[in-house]
């Protein structure tokens, strides 16, 4: 009898599964997918489609016909509910999908309540589906306008958000909005080196970004109310802070750390429930390592364990089609790095695309 595997969300690990099993199927097990978006939006691309150097579609991956190439099940919901002991989830139209194995790479979710205010007047970057649909009604507002615009965060994505819509509203010389960003507290890009937060805070500056190192505590129409008392003027409050572990995850039965994220070992296993893998953080490099264990789990194989590499090569686009790299405790910047990223990021959005044979590119960067 078939094992049913079920892959929960559409993260960069999940496609490298559907990518392996479209060249080699999962012998005895029927998968399927499931996530609340048939188009999944590749974020680190986001930035430029806001400062409008690239197009919605130039980031998009379409998810079905990938899944139609890995002879996986396409489901398209949201999930409301995981019963790890009864190894059945829950979706929001009422379906219910059991698992033999399950397979979680979801990322984070925002709480619309984490702000007074935030649920009706905010605009939250997650899911980046929906953010990305807001982007015209933004800009047509600006045409008729000037707006105060506040991005709320500190980490890299705020900082970037900042830096692209300063440059696609008032970067060519008609002012079309002011552009602020409230941190929580934090320094902007608190947690990276000192050298890319230096460059960080001067591009910024080049971009007359008003930074405010305080909390926000509230979301009233026309202002964001600072934990100070100040008011900041806002038409368009930009919700950009980290994310939390989905709130379905409370309940699942599954052992959780601190942060509400699934403990897992070496192999990705959950500690508590062994036929559950869950890859923390969406990190895209856990893909092959995920795909063999999977093998492993179905046909009583071995299992592998997954290594973190020690250091990630990341970049910090700055609006201008620059950007900042980091590797490590060493940084740079410039056009070439921005060129550098965006040739990245589109090999990557390339590797998925769907070819007319096989449902697959067989590069990195163009289809076959």
């Amino acid at each position: 009898m078939s094992k049913r595997v079920l892959l929960l969300g559409g993260g960069p690990a999940h496609l490298q599964v559907l990518q392996a099993l479209a060249q080699q199927p999962l012998a005895g097990a029927d998968v399927a997918l499931v996530t609340p978006f048939a188009r999944q939006v590749h974020a680190d691309m986001v930035p430029g489609v806001v400062a409008g150097h690239c197009h919605l579609d130039d980031c998009s991956i379409t998810l079905p016909p990938l899944a139609a190439a890995a002879r996986v099940h396409f489901i398209e919901g949201g999930v409301v509910g995981l019963d790890a002991a009864a190894r059945r989830v829950s979706l929001t139209d009422g379906r219910q999908v059991d698992y033999d194995l399950l397979s979680l790479d979801t990322g984070t979710a925002m709480n619309r309540d984490c702000i007074p205010g935030a649920r009706g007047l905010g605009l939250f970057t997650q899911p980046t589906e929906h953010f990305v649909r807001l982007l015209d009604g933004l800009w047509d507002l600006a045409e008729r306008r000037v707006l105060d615009v506040v991005v709320l965060g500190a980490d890299k994505h705020a900082v970037e958000l900042a830096l692209a819509l300063a440059r696609r509203l008032s970067g060519r010389g008609e002012e079309r909005a002011r552009v602020a960003l409230v941190t929580g507290g934090a320094e902007p890009l608190t947690g990276c080196s000192p050298g890319v937060m230096q460059r960080g805070l001067a591009a910024l500056a080049r971009q007359r970004i008003t930074v405010f190192r305080d909390s926000c505590c509230a979301l009233e129409p026309g202002a964001v109310v600072l934990g100070s008392g100040a008011r900041v003027a806002c038409d368009a409050p930009v919700l950009a802070m980290s994310g939390e572990p989905p709130p379905w995850l409370h309940g699942s039965g599954l052992a959780l750390d601190e942060q509400g994220l699934v403990v897992t070992g070496a192999t990705l296993q959950s500690q508590s429930h062994p036929e559950v893998l869950a890859v923390r953080d969406r990190a895209r490099q856990a893909g092959a390592v995920l795909t063999l264990n999977l093998r492993g789990l179905v046909g009583a194989g071995p299992l592998h364990a997954y290594e973190p590499p020690a250091r990630t090569l990341d970049f910090i686009s700055t609006g201008d089609r620059g950007a900042i790299l980091s590797w490590g405790g060493w940084s740079a910047q410039g056009r070439w790095v921005g060129w550098w990223k965006d040739r990245r990021d589109r090999a990557f959005v390339g590797r998925y695309r769907a070819a007319p044979d096989s449902g697959f590119s067989r590069s990195a960067g163009t289809p076959a």
